[in-house]
C-alpha cells in the first residue's frame, strides 16, 4: 500500500498539496511524504457521509457486522513488516514492540466481533403485560442501541492499538456507530496504512463509505470542529490532561453536549507491604526498574509513585533500585515535543523541596529519556501536592511512610488512577485487607504482585478509573466491557411484534435475555 498523505473521506482519498511531514523520532528531522492538513470542509463532509451511513451500518445483522471487524483484522494483518517499518521511524519503538502491538490490534477487533456475535451486550430485557394489575402492567421491552457516529482521537505511544483501528475505534465498531478518526500527528504514515486497510474492509464488506473517515493535520482547531460538529454522538480521546479536559468542554458547550471518554494522566501507585518488602526488596527494585523504563518508560500505566514504611529493607530497595538503574540505557522517545516535556517535567521534580535522587539510568543523548528515581518522605510529599503530577517517561518517586496508617493517608489523598498495587506477602494480608476500600476508591484496576506496565484486552479489564485518570469512572477503554460507551438503552412500550426488533421477540433465541426478571437464553 502506497502512502500518499492523502485524507480518507468516507472512502474517498482526498488531499490537496501537503503541509507537514512526519518526523523520525531519533532524529526529530522531517521525512517523507508532505501530507495534507484536513480542514473544516473535510470534517463536514466526513461527519455528514458518516450520519448518512449511520442507520445502514446499525441495522446490518450482527453477523454481517462480526464479519465486517474480522475483515478489518485481516486487511491490517496483511500490511505486515510495512506497517511495522514505517511505525519504528516514526514512534522510534522497537520492531518486537510494535510487532505485538500489532497483534494486540487485530486481536481486540476480533474479539469484540466475538462479542457482537454473542449479543449478551445488548442487555435484551423483556416484561410482559399483566392487564390484570391495578393500575394495568404494560409490555415492556428493552435493547441498547448505538449513540451515533463518535469521533476517535489516536493516541501518541500506542501508534497502532489505542490509534486508528485501537479500542475506541473497535469498540465503537462493534457497538454499531459509524466512526471519524483524527490521526496523531506523530504517525501520520502509520496512520494512513491502517486507515487504507479499514477502507479496504468497508468496500469489500458492501458498506457505506461513511462507516469510517480518517482526518489528518497538526492544529488543535480540527480536533475542536470535529467534537463540535452536531452529527457526532461521542468521543474517544487517549492522551494529556489538557488535551483531554479541552476536548470535554468543547463537547460540554455544544447545543447538544455529548459524552466525552477520555483517558488522561495518571501516576499508578505502587504500595510494597513490609513483610514482602523484608523478603524481596532487591528483586521488587530490579523489577521496578524494569517497569519503569520499559519503553522509556511512555505507558500510562507506568509506576511513578512506591509508597514503602520507612525500614532497613526500604534502604535496601533504594540501593538495589539505584544499581539497576545504571544499567539502563536511554531509549528514544516518540516526539521531541515529548522528550522536551519529559526533561521538564524531570528537572522540576529534582528541584521539589524534600526530593533526593536515588539514582539515574545511562547517558541519554539526543531525544532519548533517561531514566531517574527519586525519593521523598510522605510529610514532604503531603505538603506539595506537585509531587503527585505526572512525568510521562522514565521518572518515578519513592515516598517513605512513617507507617502503614502514613501509607494509607497518603493513598486517600491521591487524585484518581488507573491502577494501583499491593506487594504483600502472606503476613501483609490482614494490613492489606485494611488498605483495599481506599484502593478500590482511588482506581479501576487493583493489581497485587505484579506491576502496572501492561494491560491485557479481556471481558474482565479494566482500564479506567475516577478523574483524571479518566473522564468518567465507570468506563474502560480496554476490554469487551468498552462497547458500552458507545450504546445507549430504548424501552418500546406495548409496541406490537411485527415492529419490535427480532431479538425482542417473545419466540427469540440464542442471545442471553432477561424475560420477567430472570436470565434465559
Amino acid at each position: 500500500m502506497t502512502i500518499t498523505g492523502e485524507n480518507f473521506v468516507a472512502g474517498e482519498r482526498r488531499g490537496s498539496a501537503g503541509t507537514w511531514h512526519a518526523h523520525a523520532a531519533a532524529s526529530g528531522e522531517p521525512f517523507g511524504e508532505a501530507f495534507a492538513a484536513a480542514g473544516a470542509g473535510d470534517v463536514a463532509d466526513a461527519c455528514a457521509a458518516a450520519a448518512s451511513a449511520q442507520p445502514v451500518y446499525a441495522a446490518l445483522p450482527l453477523s454481517e457486522r462480526a464479519a465486517f471487524l474480522r475483515l478489518v483484522a485481516e486487511k491490517i494483518d496483511e500490511l505486515g513488516a510495512t506497517l511495522t517499518q514505517r511505525a519504528m521511524k516514526e514512534t522510534g519503538l522497537p520492531e518486537a514492540r510494535l510487532n505485538g502491538e500489532r497483534g494486540r490490534t487485530v486481536g481486540q477487533l476480533r474479539l469484540f466481533a466475538d462479542e457482537v456475535e454473542n449479543g449478551a451486550w445488548q442487555q435484551l430485557r423483556i416484561d410482559h403485560a399483566d392487564p390484570a394489575r391495578t393500575p394495568p402492567k404494560p409490555d415492556l421491552r428493552l435493547r441498547m442501541v448505538p449513540l451515533g457516529p463518535v469521533a476517535v482521537f489516536g493516541a501518541s505511544n500506542f501508534p497502532l492499538a489505542f490509534s486508528v483501528a485501537g479500542g475506541d475505534t473497535a469498540s465503537a465498531f462493534a457497538a454499531g456507530c459509524c466512526v471519524v478518526v483524527k490521526g496523531h500527528p506523530a504517525h501520520p504514515g502509520t496512520s494512513e496504512l491502517v486507515a487504507g486497510a479499514i477502507t479496504e474492509a468497508v468496500a469489500e464488506a458492501g458498506l457505506p463509505g461513511g462507516v469510517f473517515s480518517l482526518l489528518g493535520g497538526t492544529e488543535h482547531t480540527l480536533g475542536e470542529t470535529l467534537v463540535t460538529d452536531p452529527r457526532i454522538a461521542a468521543v474517544g480521546f487517549t492522551g494529556s490532561r489538557g488535551g483531554g479536559l479541552a476536548l470535554m468542554r468543547h463537547a460540554a458547550a455544544r447545543a447538544v453536549p455529548i459524552p466525552v471518554y477520555a483517558e488522561m494522566s495518571s501516576v499508578n501507585p505502587v504500595t510494597l507491604m513490609p513483610a514482602r518488602l523484608e523478603e524481596a526488596a532487591e528483586d521488587l527494585a530490579r523489577a521496578y526498574v524494569g517497569s519503569l523504563s520499559l519503553g522509556a518508560g511512555q505507558f500510562c500505566t507506568n509506576p511513578g509513585i512506591v509508597l514503602a514504611v520507612e525500614s532497613d529493607a526500604l534502604t535496601r530497595f533504594l540501593i538495589a533500585a539505584k544499581d539497576a538503574l545504571a544499567d539502563v540505557g536511554g531509549q528514544t522517545m516518540l516526539t521531541t515535543g515529548i522528550h522536551k516535556a519529559y526533561t521538564e517535567g524531570a528537572e522540576r521534580l529534582a528541584a521539589r523541596s524534600g526530593a533526593e535522587l536515588v539514582g539515574l539510568g545511562g547517558e541519554a543523548p539526543g531525544t532519548c529519556g533517561r531514566a531517574q528515581v527519586y525519593s521523598v518522605s510522605a510529610d514532604a510529599f503531603l505538603a506539595d501536592e506537585d509531587f503527585e503530577e505526572e512525568v510521562f517517561g522514565p521518572a518515578s518517586i519513592v515516598v517513605r511512610c512513617a507507617d502503614l496508617d502514613q501509607v494509607a493517608a497518603v493513598l486517600s489523598g491521591m487524585e484518581g488512577q488507573l491502577t494501583t498495587t499491593l506487594h504483600m506477602a502472606e503476613a501483609d494480608h490482614e494490613a492489606a485487607a485494611a488498605l483495599l476500600p481506599v484502593l478500590e476508591k482511588l482506581a479501576g484496576r487493583i493489581i497485587a504482585n505484579g506491576w502496572p506496565t501492561g494491560v491485557d484486552v479481556t471481558h474482565a479489564m479494566v482500564h479506567g478509573g475516577p478523574f483524571p485518570a479518566t473522564s468518567d469512572g465507570r468506563t474502560t477503554s480496554v476490554g469487551t466491557l468498552a462497547i458500552e460507551r458507545f450504546l445507549r438503552p430504548v424501552s418500546y412500550q406495548d409496541m406490537p411484534e411485527a415492529l419490535l426488533p427480532g431479538a425482542l421477540h417473545d419466540g427469540a433465541s440464542g442471545t442471553l435475555r432477561r424475560i420477567d426478571g430472570t436470565y434465559e437464553t
